[in-house]
């Protein structure tokens, strides 16, 4: 577990990223390549906090499904290359797979079509003591959909009111609220990328025959809608930070850096659980040394 000055610095360094109000956020006010107070090529510092973080999240993970009353969601929103995949691989290389389920959200099913926009994420929820990650999910109703409204219409509504966007983020957030008081701890990421980054990016795969099946044409013509999905990422923040769903906004124009937020922000709210592991006591304490003295007497 964490010493004190350990969970000090993990709080210092993602409080600047972390919106629990989003009535005055702006995204201006964030810039992407920001590193806090530590340095690019710290090397060093960067496999230090690798290892710190893997570590304590493979205890953390333990304990979370010892005591077996919370469930942990994790969602993660970014534009086309800004790491997802890589944060996702990166922070959590070191827990159980069997305590850690990443669900992918791509373009909606036929059958998913035929329910609310809520159901498939609805079905991919983690149980008690589990880690659920989303990888993109229904924030994707604010963002994709509201820079491209024509993709309401496969949506089979009944009728589409004009605040359509201001009624799904009141549904979102109810929604969420009842997760929480129902043991889901929720923590939203956004990977935030410079325009500038993510073309160096999409450069490098085409320029790398091994980086090129990461690339899609469909890419660049999201690229062209890229102010229209600012303001959308804008809006989706400020209509749904909380405190029980808080977002992070962290830098992505840094993987390092990108991760290592990822990592501190898992972790203060995995250790904000005070998870514990149950105390054995009564007549399972008595198997257990009576199982003791069987194994003592062979």
């Amino acid at each position: 577990m964490l010493n004190k000055q350990q969970a000090d610095k993990i709080r210092k360094t993602i409080k600047p990223y972390c919106i629990t109000d989003g009535k005055s956020f702006r995204l201006k006010d964030f810039d992407p390549a920001d590193t806090g107070n530590f340095k690019k090529n710290d090397k060093a510092w960067i496999k230090e906090q690798l290892d710190l973080g893997i570590e304590t999240m493979r205890e953390l993970q333990e304990r979370l499904y010892a005591d077996d009353k919370w469930g942990v969601l994790l969602i993660f929103q970014a534009m086309d290359a800004a790491g997802k995949d890589g944060a996702i691989k990166h922070v959590f290389s070191g827990v159980n797979p069997q305590g850690c389920h990443v669900t992918s959200f791509k373009t909606p099913s036929a059958e998913e079509l035929d329910h609310d926009y809520l159901w498939r994420c609805s079905k991919n929820l983690p149980e008690r003591g589990q880690i659920g990650i989303f990888n993109r999910s229904y924030y994707e109703e604010v963002l994709v959909v509201k820079v491209h409204p024509a993709f309401l219409g496969a949506q089979k509504l009944p009728f589409i009111p004009d605040d359509i966007w201001k009624k799904r983020y009141h549904d979102i957030s109810q929604w969420e609220k009842y997760l929480h008081n129902n043991g889901i701890l929720i923590r939203k990421f956004f990977l935030h990328l410079s325009k500038e980054e993510q073309k160096k990016r999409f450069l490098g795969r085409l320029d790398r025959e091994e980086k090129n099946w990461k690339f899609s044409a469909s890419d660049v013509r999201e690229r062209q809608h890229w102010d229209k999905y600012m303001e959308a990422y804008e809006e989706m923040i400020r209509n749904t930070a909380t405190e029980y769903a808080p977002w992070y906004v962290v830098p992505a124009d840094s993987k390092w850096f990108t991760r290592a937020v990822v990592a501190y922000a898992v972790i203060d709210a995995l250790e904000s659980l005070n998870l514990q592991f149950p105390k054995i006591d009564g007549a399972k304490l008595e198997d257990l040394r009576t199982a003791r003295e069987v194994l003592m007497s062979e």
